[in-house]
């Protein structure tokens, strides 16, 4: 029942049902760019349709790596699966890069060796075809891979919406070769585009790797700390030591909050409660948060603007605003700062 219950939530996921739908269009498109090689044997049309089995192998993968995200946590993945997402980004990168390296050899292959190109004209409009195609459906990944933060979908979508830039350049030179008959471009365009996908899918492990080894993301940090300085509460004397890390679709966020130190338990218990509300309506309703609080000292009291404190030392002198390079440090901000 546990297993049954679990599938159905899989399959009933919108992430998962758009992965269904990749993986169609993904076939689609690979047999229509065999096709289209098939009628005009160019190589950079035979390059596209290399990058196509890439993304139907990987179609497959991203289903499987979805599946597995989506498990709940355990004892021994107390933060969830959501790394595997990473780890599918990265090998999807680097079978992109082996594509365009096939992609080089082959045309370098083809200068020496020549092949005849026929039925161009029906080759640049399959491909144009295809080209529209994924750039509708990367503007569908992309929107719910944002929503959802899912690192499968986002990369998913750049490199489809990369793909139907791409393949503007691709319609673009092989109208080139077919009024001007520059028969010889089609091998330069071939190369060109091979060298240009090998360069996405090192970007693509660029930035899966960055998620494995928590890489900042600074403009995630820069919007955390945004949104606790624009509803930041007199209570909150302090906040400092902030981390926040990416699980696949999940955000787990550290920070240490300096209270009044004559709050009670079940105060401090309250004003924590009040950040993770703030954070989950405001940043992402899947965020989990870890928050160390700690008491005021008497040399914060000219950084604190509590009203009506009674145990204020001194006067309220400035306010210190909160940034991520100031949020970030493992120290709390007293006077002496």
């Amino acid at each position: 029942m546990i297993f049954l219950s679990c599938h159905l939530a899989f399959m009933n996921s919108p992430n998962i049902r758009l992965q269904y739908l990749v993986i169609f269009i993904a076939i689609l498109l690979l047999v229509i760019k065999v096709g289209a090689y098939g009628l005009t044997h160019s190589n950079t049309i035979l390059s596209d349709a290399f990058e196509s089995i890439v993304n139907v192998i990987m179609a497959i993968l991203g289903l499987g790596s979805l599946y597995i995200a989506a498990q709940p946590k355990d004892e021994n993945h107390p933060y969830g699966h959501g790394k595997i997402e990473f780890v599918y980004a990265s090998v999807e990168g680097l079978l992109i890069i082996l594509a365009g390296g096939g992609i080089i050899l082959k045309s370098i292959y083809n200068f020496f060796n020549p092949i005849e190109l026929t039925q161009i004209d029906w080759g640049i409009g399959l491909i144009a075809l295809t080209g529209f195609i994924n750039f509708i459906l990367g503007q569908i990944l992309q929107k719910q891979g944002k929503k959802s933060g899912s690192a499968t979908l986002i990369s998913s979508a750049k490199h489809l919406l990369s793909d139907a830039i791409t393949t503007v350049g691709l319609v673009i030179g092989l109208g080139l070769v077919y009024f001007f008959d520059l028969k010889w471009l089609d091998n330069i365009l071939a190369i060109g585009f091979g060298a240009y996908i090998a360069y996405m899918g090192i970007q693509l492990i660029r930035n899966s790797l960055s998620g494995i080894m928590d890489e900042v993301d600074e403009s995630l940090l820069e919007e955390v700390v945004e949104v606790l300085e624009n509803n930041r509460k007199e209570n909150w004397i302090d906040v400092h030591n902030l981390r926040i890390i990416r699980f696949g679709a999940d955000l787990h966020l550290d920070l240490h909050l300096t209270l009044p130190s004559y709050f009670s338990l079940e105060e401090s218990h309250q004003e924590v409660e009040n950040v993770e509300r703030l954070m989950q309506q405001k940043v992402a309703p899947n965020i989990e948060m870890f928050i160390h609080t700690d008491p005021c000292l008497p040399n914060c009291c000219s950084l604190c603007n509590k009203q009506n404190c009674p145990i204020r030392s001194m006067s309220f002198t400035q306010k210190i605003k909160w940034t991520k390079d100031i949020v970030r440090i493992n120290q709390k901000h007293v006077e002496s700062e």
